[in-house]
């Protein structure tokens, strides 16, 4: 079943110059939970702003830049490689940024969307989708504490 994985603000803010605006480390453990073990698709930039490659994932990086290599990654340069090499996968995630979460949008079946009680100041964004073709199967609330800067709820969609 494939994923998406995000958190986003009201307005649908991803994050600005390649990074997070928000610090929420229980959004984090669940991200690490969920995508352990498993395969996650992502945008260059995505990949190239993590510090190393996160532990226990297949990375799969979707990029226009044919020659674009990297050791630490599967390098595929269309969303239908990016799916075909997940494929044995019970669930692939897609992790990002904004331009992958909109070309994987018409294949997903499950939608795992933090939503960040905020709104910021970015450059990249979430794609618009139509909540009539989802169906809300889970709502968690999380309020703002000392660790986290917003308080934010996590919605678990399947695709009807």
């Amino acid at each position: 079943m494939l994923t998406i994985i995000a958190a986003a603000g009201k307005n649908n803010e991803l994050g600005k110059d390649n990074d997070l605006v928000w610090h929420l480390p229980d959004d984090f453990k669940r991200f690490k939970k969920l995508t352990t073990g498993h395969c996650i698709i992502m945008g260059r930039k995505t990949f190239e702003s993590f510090p190393k490659p996160l532990p226990n994932r297949t990375h799969i990086v979707l990029t226009r830049d044919k020659k674009y290599k990297n050791e630490d990654c599967t390098v595929v340069h269309h969303i239908e490689d990016a799916l075909a090499f997940a494929a044995d996968d019970k669930q692939p995630f897609i992790i990002g940024g904004g331009e992958i979460y909109s070309l994987a949008l018409p294949y997903v079946q499950k939608m795992e969307l933090t939503r960040v009680h905020g709104t910021f100041d970015v450059d990249t964004y979430f794609p618009e989708f139509d909540k009539n073709n989802w169906k809300l199967i889970e709502e968690v609330f999380h309020e703002k504490d000392e660790d986290h800067k917003y308080s934010f709820t996590y919605y678990t969609y399947t695709r009807k």
